[in-house]
């Protein structure tokens, strides 16, 4: 078997072919927040290595309790620059690029969206993520997208679906209302992330679920890859 490093243990599981596909694709993530941290973790410790990550926010106190790279000693930091600076340490060979930008209607044509392989949406904007939805359903990307992961206390609620067929999320229900009266269907299907519990509650979120949330969407990027490269049989 090909050395892989740190990378060994996965390819043992998935094969050489899909380990390879992982460091070879290039990736863009929207958002780093209590889902999309764990997920661009998750990304980097499979093996990618060309990983954008995207968010204008700043760590603030209220971000540790859930967020990856917020901590006591990151607070005031960029989201971006401090989980670019976790990432290194666990792959310094990684390309991590951090763009402290918003993804909207007036910024979309920057991101470029047609290079990468795929497209990951962890917004939290209703507004800028139905952008970036339909968007990245216009590009040959796969594009995978985690739907609202707050008011929720039970990380075996969490499911996987066609963004259609998602049920008992406001979130979901929000989306598909306003890309029909709109009428921005998307050009294509993609799997979401999601829960269908909500609690009566005005907001707030752990960290048991976002990070499920976020180990989920990368989870669907690894299995896709194992599906387009399957391991050989070597058995004749």
């Amino acid at each position: 078997m090909e050395d892989f490093g740190i990378f060994n243990r996965s390819a043992m599981l998935i094969g050489e072919n899909a380990q390879k596909a992982i460091g070879e694709i290039s990736v863009i993530l929207f958002g780093v927040g209590g889902v999309g941290s764990w997920c661009a973790e998750a990304l980097v410790r499979s093996g990618v290595r060309r990983l954008t990550i995207v968010d204008s926010d700043r760590v603030c106190e209220s971000n540790v309790n859930r967020q990856l790279m917020a901590t006591s000693r990151t607070i005031g930091e960029l989201k971006v620059d401090a989980l670019k600076e976790r990432l290194l340490q666990i792959n310094p060979d990684a390309e991590i690029t951090a763009l402290p930008m918003r993804f909207s209607a007036d910024t979309a044509q920057e991101f470029m969206l047609d290079k990468y392989d795929y497209i990951i949406d962890a917004i939290d904007s209703l507004k800028d993520k139905a952008e970036l939805i339909v968007r990245a359903c216009e590009t040959d990307a796969v594009f995978f997208s985690s739907m609202g992961a707050a008011r929720k206390i039970d990380p075996t609620r969490i499911k996987v679906g066609d963004f259609w067929k998602v049920r008992d999320c406001p979130l979901g229900a929000a989306l598909r209302k306003k890309l029909r009266r709109e009428g921005r269907i998307p050009a294509k299907s993609f799997q979401c992330v999601y829960g269908d519990e909500v609690l009566p509650v005005p907001g707030g979120s752990l960290v048991m679920v976002t990070a499920v949330f976020g180990m989920n969407l990368a989870a669907l990027l690894v299995k896709d890859l194992c599906v387009r490269h399957p391991v050989q049989d070597t058995s004749v």
